[in-house]
């Protein structure tokens, strides 16, 4: 990305930087990440968070879906 100053020009080249950066993340989630059991427990989290919701509760949780808020993931809830 040049940057023009008069009788100045700087250019930085992100790639290396981002290949650093990937690799630290990979090194901080270590090797025993399983990507598929953390998007499991992430839905049942969310499941969790949304179960048991009185009826105030769901009400507001329907409008928020209606409204385009929230995403409708609980079975049995439809909000029309």
């Amino acid at each position: 990305m040049p940057i023009n100053l008069p009788n100045l020009e700087f250019a930085y080249d992100l790639t290396l930087d981002e290949v650093r950066r990937r690799s630290a993340v990979l090194e901080a989630i270590g090797e025993g990440w399983d990507p598929i059991r953390a998007l499991a427990e992430e839905e049942q989290a969310y499941a969790m968070l949304y179960s048991n919701l009185d009826a105030e509760q769901q009400r507001y949780y329907d409008e928020l879906v209606r409204a385009g808020v929230l995403p409708d993931r609980v079975a049995g809830h439809a909000a029309d």
